[in-house]
């Protein structure tokens, strides 16, 4: 039988950095929040976890909250703190709590409360925690629409705060505004917009725009980008994203991200092979990236989502295979004229990339680990963790120097990146660990 539960790490941490990690998989999943310094109380790191068949680890950073799945910056990264390196070190354990099921998404943290998605009694329920690791509430939802795949869950997508309202989605189709006190505002489904033909269990979170909530549904025949009043839940606007690909290249689990676009709020969006920028008011396309499968090959899925530093997005593609830098902003069709370099034979499959000082860190599906220049697509350095038959499904968290990442069997390494690769230790969570 499973059992499911939240641990609290110690460490150290102040009020500008908040950063959770995130394992995920099979029967369990793991988060791990470092500590932070909130109104001059030290409160711990956190590691929350369901103990079965896979862990869960996410990061946090940002002046005082961790709002969304790779965070405030979406680039999986802390930049103020100290972090634990040894996570099997008992008087690092402040509190664990039990939770009720499998839910594979990141908790997201605002003030002193982390909200987190999961299964309980059948139905999708968000539920909040204090630092203190007591549950505050519980907001069933729906019926819960139990994931297909080992690794996955009804559960995968994060909530999304404001910190006036949380927004979750579930794979049942149910999205949902809960007040910071747990009382349901609106529910929408949209399982109205077509079916989910996604061969796998549904990934992408919801994004805040200003004014809306708002949700990228990619797959086959029916993509959507729709954006809900955050109020209310009625559709502001709603634009079909649609494009001919060979076979699963218009499925999606990659999650948007919100940005400025010459001066206009702008929603990122990766997945059926393009690479689009969205008007925010609206959902028109401003400019639009191709040229991401030249060869037609069929299931060249997007899993891995992108990462920006400065002016350049990340992105990898090709099942792992290749890296693109693509400069934003721009009008029309920019493929030509935007996409400044490729990398090939080096990308990664599931891991999403994590930013940090003006690089990029990837941790490619079997433990290789590189450093990569944005604006030109030069490896820094590269190095790997130890060489395993298991895979990395997690996305890497970096904080405090150093890069934290999961490998399904249940280790959890931690290296120093400060001028190049250290690993520190390895940590045995006892389970598998599934990003």
């Amino acid at each position: 039988m499973c059992k499911w539960q939240l641990y609290l790490f110690a460490g150290s941490w102040d009020a500008r950095s908040k950063h959770p990690k995130r394992v995920t998989g099979c029967n369990q999943a793991v988060r791990w929040y470092p500590q932070r310094t909130m109104k001059n109380i030290d409160v711990k790191s956190l590691l929350i976890g369901v103990l079965a068949t896979v862990l869960l680890f996410t990061p946090l950073a940002m002046a005082d909250n961790w709002p969304a799945w790779r965070g405030p910056n979406y680039n999986g990264a802390s930049t103020s703190g100290k972090y634990p390196t040894d996570l099997a070190e008992p008087a690092n354990l402040a509190w664990k709590l039990p939770l009720t099921d499998k839910g594979c998404s990141t908790p997201i943290v605002w003030d002193n409360q982390i909200f987190i998605t999961g299964p309980k009694d059948g139905q999708d329920t968000v539920t909040a925690i204090s630092w203190e690791g007591k549950v505050l509430w519980e907001k069933s939802i729906s019926k819960e629409r139990r994931g297909k795949h080992r690794n996955g869950s009804g559960s995968n997508p994060s909530c999304v705060t404001d910190g006036e309202s949380i927004f979750a989605y579930f794979k049942s189709g149910n999205l949902a505004a809960l007040s910071m006190e747990g009382k349901l505002l609106w529910k929408e489904n949209l399982m109205s917009y077509g079916r989910d033909s996604l061969f796998w269990d549904f990934g992408t979170s919801p994004v805040l725009t200003k004014k809306h909530v708002v949700m990228a549904l990619m797959r086959n025949g029916n993509s959507w980008l729709v954006a809900f009043e955050k109020g209310t839940g009625k559709v502001a606007w709603k634009v079909e994203r649609n494009f001919k690909t060979p076979r699963e290249g218009d499925h999606s689990y990659a999650t948007p991200i919100v940005t400025t676009q010459n001066g206009r709020e702008a929603i990122l969006v990766w997945g059926a092979e393009r690479f689009t920028a969205h008007d925010a008011a609206n959902g028109n396309i401003l400019w639009s990236c191709a040229g991401f499968n030249p060869a037609s090959k069929n299931n060249w899925v997007v899993v891995s989502s992108f990462v920006i530093v400065d002016d350049k997005a990340v992105i990898p593609y090709g099942r792992g295979a290749r890296l693109a830098g693509i400069e934003l902003d721009g009008k029309g069709d920019v493929t030509r004229t935007h996409r400044k370099w490729t990398l090939e034979g080096k990308g990664t499959f599931v891991p999403s990339p994590a930013a940090h000082g003006g690089k990029v860190y990837l941790v490619r599906d079997r433990g290789e680990v590189l450093c990569v220049n944005p604006k030109d697509g030069a490896i820094v350095w590269k190095d790997a963790f130890p060489k395993n038959r298991a895979s990395y499904y997690s996305s890497p968290t970096i904080a405090d120097g150093k890069i934290y990442s999961a490998r399904e069997d249940g280790t959890l390494f931690i290296a120093n990146i400060k001028g190049g690769f250290k690993l520190l230790t390895e940590n045995d969570m006892g389970e598998r660990i599934i990003a």
